[in-house]
């Protein structure tokens, strides 16, 4: 068979398959999915944290220091998605995925990036203005988390496979990264749907509400925060 021929011969046998759906409580292992048409709905919160103007970053930063960025940025992202009770589901150059389920995502989600606010603030940019103090500008993030039900299906070729996430969910909270009209200094953006969600402890800080909102973009209602939260 030419390679054309498998290419066609696959995307014919993605197209005509039928599809099956199961629900699932937890996230699925990709080693036990097949390349076949079957996937696992789940009621997930997504959360995608992303760095910043890392184009402009790597056009005017020495490549070894903006890997220092990019790995440092993933680090506290990763581990602090980890410690909420999280799944990395996914790397994207400078942003990371995470999903979390069950009682309590959605304050968990939140939870996370209140507290990549802190890693960031105090830990991560202090250290670079320390080592680079000539150098270093401040390195900017966004979170947005969104949630709903998604359903997980395997792609990619035999080696090289992972989950992909489908599901308005998992597309908004990638898109909370890039409203321009949200300033940077409110770097957690949520839905609405999350919003509905979160219990008292993420709404107030010294007895006022920590969010602003909502607004309207692409059909979804959502809201910003500067907050952060201690470990």
């Amino acid at each position: 068979m030419t390679f054309e021929a498998d290419l066609a011969q696959r995307v014919a046998a993605i197209a005509t398959e039928d599809w099956t759906v199961t629900p699932g409580r937890v996230v699925p292992d990709v080693a036990g999915l097949p390349f076949a048409n079957q996937g696992k709905t789940l009621s997930a919160c997504i959360m995608y944290a992303d760095l910043s103007n890392s184009t402009t970053m790597v056009d005017n930063t020495p490549r070894e220091r903006a890997a220092e960025y990019y790995k440092a940025f993933l680090y506290c992202a990763s581990r602090i998605i980890e410690k909420n009770g999280g799944t990395i589901e996914a790397y994207d150059g400078d942003r990371v995925m995470g999903v979390f389920l069950g009682v309590g995502k959605e304050d968990n989600a939140v939870r996370a990036s209140l507290q990549l606010t802190k890693a960031m603030t105090t830990i991560a940019n202090p250290a670079f203005l320390n080592e680079y103090p000539l150098e270093h500008a401040n390195l900017q993030f966004t979170v947005g988390i969104d949630s709903g039900d998604v359903m997980a299906c395997k792609a990619g070729v035999r080696g090289t496979s992972e989950l992909v996430w489908v599901g308005p969910a998992a597309n908004y909270a990638a898109k909370l990264n890039s409203f321009p009209e949200l300033d940077h200094d409110y770097p957690t953006r949520i839905t609405e749907a999350v919003h509905s969600q979160i219990t008292a402890w993420t709404f107030i800080q010294s007895g006022l509400t920590i969010w602003e909102g909502p607004w309207e973009r692409s059909g979804k209602l959502h809201y910003r925060t500067k907050a952060i939260t201690d470990f």
